[in-house]
């Protein structure tokens, strides 16, 4: 029971510090150990022996698609795509549809490989601009950002590239497109479900006489100030770097969505059609870790999609770049702290499961229910929620029992691809809760606060994909994946 209870105090240590900004590197061996020291543990032993064993293999498996994630990202911000598709579709829909106008930017964007944090920085001076001209209450734009990065794109819509979509590649043997019907309907609930939702409370905003910074929770010198690179600016947009300000040239709406096309089809193409048709048998050896395509193909695809993408994107946008070499370089060194510190949480979570205590919490998570779609969705939300990270709870969640939910459900002939999407789906949902670094940054970002904006947060981002999840459980278990 002292081991137990030294576990909960870990976990509740781990949010309130890493809520008060304390660095999860720094964080999570040091919560780790503390829940060893209850148990009884070695503590050496255990830091050397068991986290950082943990968060090494979580860097070697996923560390080319932070990545080039953060490379593609820093390239389509450093020229000017990003703002360019943004624009584009602020320029079709108008100012009268401005959140659905920032919600489909924001997916674009994402669903094409671009980090949801540079998608926030690259999105947010258009959304300002735009919010006001429309007088649409500006605590709204965090709702919208985060409903275009945080939710269908992040974890539903089949073929996505973010990690969330790629883990659990090699524990099910599955790739970025698994259970693509189920996926595209949780995709249709949450996008469907988060619109109706800001448009619901935009409506009542509007009826109660709030407009873009006069809003009851609106406090002065906060509303924020008219940002250059919104609808109807000229073609140079005004970016911010290091001190000076430097011009970026807008690509049109076609050389900058290119690149974004190429992240989705390349991905399609050769896990459908390319890999299946490959000899791979030489992946059996001991010298290629004795895996096959499967566990592999995945992951595959998605670095060599990225990888078509930012060549294309730095061909296209040559005289656009202003220095190529430096966007690579940023972007290399962008992709080092998320790697680590969600490693760090996988190596926090393999400390866990080691302790004498966790044993307790499995079964009580594995007899939540017979089934294991209802359990595997249960583990993930939760280690999601506390770890206040999708990536980072869904692989504690695998690392410890990634086998176990394997194996229950070969045994009850439950397809491994619904496996996959219950599993990405699962992510997405208590992981976005007040103390996640993504709402924490896109508040700072937007110059908002929780008590102003993270409503709408918790609504398009945790009770809707909640909703969905379960939607998907209802129709898989009734016909299975598809």
């Amino acid at each position: 029971m002292l081991g137990l209870i030294g576990v909960i105090l870990s976990l509740a240590l781990l949010i309130f510090f890493a809520y008060r900004g304390v660095n999860v590197l720094v964080l999570a061996p040091l919560c780790a150990l503390f829940a060893t020291l209850f148990a009884a543990g070695p503590l050496l032993a255990t830091y050397t022996q068991v986290f950082m064993p943990a968060l090494g293999k979580y860097v070697i498996t996923y560390f080319p698609l932070f990545m080039l994630g953060a490379i593609f990202g820093k390239i389509m911000d450093d020229s000017g795509s990003a703002r360019a598709i943004a624009h584009a579709i602020v320029g079709k829909l108008g100012a009268q549809r401005a959140i659905l106008a920032i919600v489909l930017s924001c997916a674009i964007l994402t669903y094409g490989g671009v980090s949801l944090f540079v998608v926030a920085f690259a999105v947010f001076p258009i959304a300002a601009a735009l919010f006001r001209e429309a007088d649409v209450p500006k605590r709204l734009i965090p709702g919208a950002i985060a409903l275009g990065s945080f939710t269908f794109t992040m974890t539903a819509l089949p073929g996505t590239p973010a990690i969330q979509n790629a883990i659990p590649n090699p524990f099910f043997g599955t790739n970025a497109f698994a259970a693509p019907v189920l996926g595209t309907i949780a995709a249709l609930i949450m996008f469907v479900g988060g619109m109706a939702w800001l448009t619901w409370v935009h409506r009542r905003a509007t009826a109660a006489g709030e407009g873009y910074d006069n809003g009851p929770l609106m406090k002065a010198g906060k509303g924020g100030t008219p940002i250059q690179g919104a609808a109807g600016s000229t073609d140079a947009d005004q970016s911010e770097g290091e001190g000076t300000t430097k011009t970026l040239v807008r690509a049109p709406f076609t050389v900058a969505i290119a690149p974004i096309l190429v992240v989705i089809v390349a991905n399609l193409l050769l896990v459908r059609v390319i890999f299946p048709r490959m000899n791979t048998d030489y992946l059996a050896d001991e010298a290629y870790g004795s895996t096959d395509l499967s566990t592999v193909g995945g992951i595959w695809a998605i670095i060599i999609a990225l990888v078509l993408s930012i060549l294309l994107c730095i061909g296209l946008n040559w005289n656009r770049l202003a220095d190529a070499k430096k966007s690579i370089n940023q972007g290399t060194m962008g992709s080092l702290l998320p790697i680590f510190n969600t490693a760090s949480e996988v190596g926090y979570g393999a400390v866990i499961a080691s302790l004498p205590a966790f044993t307790m919490i499995r079964d009580a998570v594995l007899g939540i229910s017979g089934n294991p779609l209802v359990n595997l969705a249960v583990a993930v939300n939760v280690l999601a929620g506390i770890t206040g990270s999708a990536s980072g709870g869904m692989s504690i969640a695998l690392q410890t029992l990634g086998e176990t939910f394997r194996q229950q459900a070969e045994m009850q002939g439950i397809s491994l691809e619904l496996m996959h999407r219950v599993t990405a789906i699962s992510s997405g949902g208590f992981d976005a809760l007040p103390h996640n670094g993504a709402v924490i940054t896109l508040l700072a970002i937007c110059g908002l606060t929780h008590k102003q904006s993270y409503k709408d947060i918790g609504v398009v981002a945790v009770a809707i994909p909640v909703l969905a999840l379960i939607v998907v459980l209802i129709l898989g278990t009734m016909f299975g994946g598809f």
